[in-house]
């Protein structure tokens, strides 16, 4: 940082400049002026009085559970070898910045930026700004690219899905099924004068929405997914229905969009039973005892919640980003593998204490 001078006089009267630091000057403007010790402090890492974040201790967390050499194993035979021209950025750093990206709801020059804000995303990241910057924006939106291109979304989730069952998360025998919409922007104040044509809109309750669905099969013990599908928003709920099981179940859980499709869940898992919420008010009178049988189903029902919970509030993915289902289906499939993670952060974390 530049230090303003000053002025003292010698014993003959000459006036020399000195440094603002060595004379005692302190700007009391909008920002007091750091000194020596105050950067010497903040570069050794001796500051004495700092106190670890949120932040701090999530991405610690993170940083611990989550199975990078797997992922970058997936990743690699993608991803550009170095060659007789500039050797590209590590695997492992851009995977680490695609993640924070979904963590903190970050567009890629946001993330570019918050990088070089946050001290505690360079250190888990690892970078240091004395050696090298932070990647671009550009470079962000290349690897994303690159994970959209091979649909490597879908090959991070199965990964994630298969190192949880390798610690002990075993996928059991019954399966919650639910789907939720996914916000896309109805505005034709575009380039095309357009909506995105492979969103559509659908009616919920008395409210329209605009977007997409995503779709996932969630383990009824665990609470972590273990299927999911992207369909436009006017798809109905039952239409993946197969595609949201592994055919091991025993029970079949969902609200009562789901309800009398034995047939579809037969069809996928043949040994399962239908445990969907059925309808209770028939001709205008309600059924107290069906009544009473969905709200036991809807106690294990109601797991599936935590899913979107995270997916959509604590990951900020409640309207996408970008026109098309499959770059969004990218973004979802890696938000539910990272959604897993966190959820059973609890049980891993017993794995690696001492």
């Amino acid at each position: 940082m530049c230090q303003r001078p000053t002025r003292r006089w010698d014993t003959l009267g000459n006036a020399e400049k000195v440094p603002a630091v060595a004379a005692g000057w302190v700007n009391y403007g909008a920002m007091k002026q750091q000194t020596l010790a105050m950067a010497a402090d903040a570069q050794s890492g001796f500051e004495q009085h700092r106190k670890p974040t949120r932040r701090d201790e999530f991405l610690k967390t993170m940083d611990a559970l989550v199975p990078w050499a797997a992922l970058c194993e997936e990743i690699a035979p993608h991803y550009p070898k170095a060659g007789n021209g500039r050797p590209p950025i590590g695997l492992e750093r851009m995977l680490r910045i695609h993640f924070i990206q979904h963590w903190f709801n970050l567009a890629d020059l946001a993330c570019e930026e918050a990088l070089y804000d946050s001290a505690s995303l360079r250190r888990f990241v690892g970078i240091d700004l004395g050696c090298e910057p932070v990647p671009d924006a550009t470079t962000m939106l290349r690897f994303r690219r690159l994970l959209n291109d091979n649909k490597l979304g879908e090959t991070l989730f199965a990964r994630v899905g298969k190192e949880l069952q390798a610690r002990g998360i075993k996928v059991n025998t019954g399966t919650i099924v639910d789907a939720t919409i996914i916000g896309a922007p109805s505005s034709t104040k575009n380039a095309d004068k357009a909506r995105d044509p492979e969103m559509h809109q659908t009616r919920k309750g008395q409210q329209w929405y605009f977007g997409m669905k995503l779709h996932i099969g969630v383990d009824s013990q665990t609470g972590l997914s273990h299927s999911a599908v992207v369909t436009p928003a006017n798809v109905h709920d039952k239409h993946p229905l197969p595609d949201l099981l592994h055919g091991n179940e025993q029970r079949v859980y969902g609200d009562s969009a789901y309800a009398s499709q034995k047939a579809l869940i037969s069809s996928k898992a043949p040994r399962a039973k239908d445990f969907t919420n059925q309808r209770t008010r028939r001709a205008g009178e309600v059924d107290e005892v069906q009544r009473a049988k969905n709200r036991n189903k809807s106690r294990v029902r109601a797991r599936v919640e935590h899913v979107f919970a995270v997916v959509k509030r604590l990951w900020g993915f409640t309207k996408v980003r970008y026109r098309g289902l499959q770059k969004n289906a990218t973004r979802a499939f890696t938000a539910l593998a990272l959604a897993n993670i966190y959820l059973c952060r609890g049980h891993l974390q017993g794995q690696v204490r001492p």
